[in-house]
């Protein structure tokens, strides 16, 4: 019978949908194993379903064996995977596009009005017991009505917060892959009251939002960031904050995750978010069924639902 390891936790219905596949075994470790600890838990095994801090390249490949025949990774990205190495070695590798769509523009929606509303600042405020009263200076913010919002990475996530966006009176320009209606990414930072990413984690996009990009944007304008941590360079954003370059910032994932740049831990013009994108119970469940899926077709010699192309 197949042997399937999955790397951490995921829900039940997964589970049982690989239990009909083969053996499943569930790393008891109940956090991000070490490369050493990941190499020697999928020896041997035939399918490996991972997640996206789980580093999934030929060295894994090999120390899983020969007999190792598809990979599901339990996330839209998949920069964690070095898919022309496992295509190398016969592996297929899938991922969990579609399903995560709504959750993941919720969440960014909803940093979008934390950081512009001041909400984080606010609940503290209240929750030190800080003494206070209603005026009409108090605690003011950004309305959202007729200001842009500028989508870098057009996809299915950008194009849902469009959509959100939209039913709140902004204007959207956008850059990314699709030219149809895209602008440059430069004019994108010059023209937008809200930068929101939404791009994957590429060499390219490493970085993309940089001092320079920093500079480039308004005064007034705030960023927010739900793809991948390193897209912005986490240093270069503080010394924006602290130089008055941009007004906020809102954060769902980080640049070394789980660690957080300390300059940004104690400003209230930033809200921060522990990569909460997916975190429902629906969205979770289906992204594990769709990967658990996938590894069952590929073991009964079906092709995948959503395959990653080398």
């Amino acid at each position: 019978m197949a042997k399937i390891a999955v790397t951490r936790w995921i829900p039940d219905d997964a589970v049982k949908v690989l239990a009909e596949a083969g053996d499943v075994a569930v790393s008891p470790a109940g956090r991000p194993l070490t490369p050493a600890e990941l190499h020697e838990f999928v020896a041997g095994a035939d399918a490996v379903v991972g997640m996206l801090h789980d580093r999934l390249d030929g060295a894994f490949a090999d120390a899983a064996g020969p007999g190792l025949k598809v990979v599901a990774n339990v996330a839209v990205g998949y920069d964690n995977v070095d898919v022309p190495a496992l295509a190398e070695r016969g592996v297929v590798v899938t991922n969990t596009p579609g399903v995560l769509t709504d959750a993941t523009a919720d969440l960014a929606f909803g940093l979008l009005l934390a950081v512009t509303r001041r909400l984080g600042e606010g609940e503290r405020l209240l929750r030190s017991r800080t003494p206070w009263s209603f005026h009409l200076g108090f605690l003011l913010g950004s309305g959202l009505q007729g200001k842009t919002l500028g989508i870098v990475g057009y996809g299915q996530i950008g194009r849902a917060v469009a959509k959100r966006a939209e039913a709140f009176g902004m204007e959207i320009v956008h850059s990314g892959r699709s030219k149809r209606g895209s602008v440059s990414f430069e004019e994108l930072l010059a023209r937008s009251d809200v930068v929101s990413l939404h791009c994957p984690l590429t060499p390219e996009t490493r970085h993309l939002i940089d001092a320079a990009a920093l500079r480039a944007m308004k005064p007034g304008a705030y960023l927010v960031n739900t793809t991948r941590g390193p897209v912005v360079d986490e240093a270069a954003l503080a010394d924006a904050l602290e130089a008055g370059e941009i007004a906020g910032a809102a954060l769902d994932v980080f640049e070394k995750e789980p660690e957080v740049e300390p300059r940004l831990l104690g400003r209230d013009d930033v809200v921060l978010s522990p990569h909460l994108g997916s975190a429902t119970v629906e969205t979770r469940t289906a992204m594990a069924v769709l990967a658990a899926r996938n590894v069952a077709a590929v073991l009964a010699g079906q092709s995948p639902l959503t395959e990653v192309k080398p």
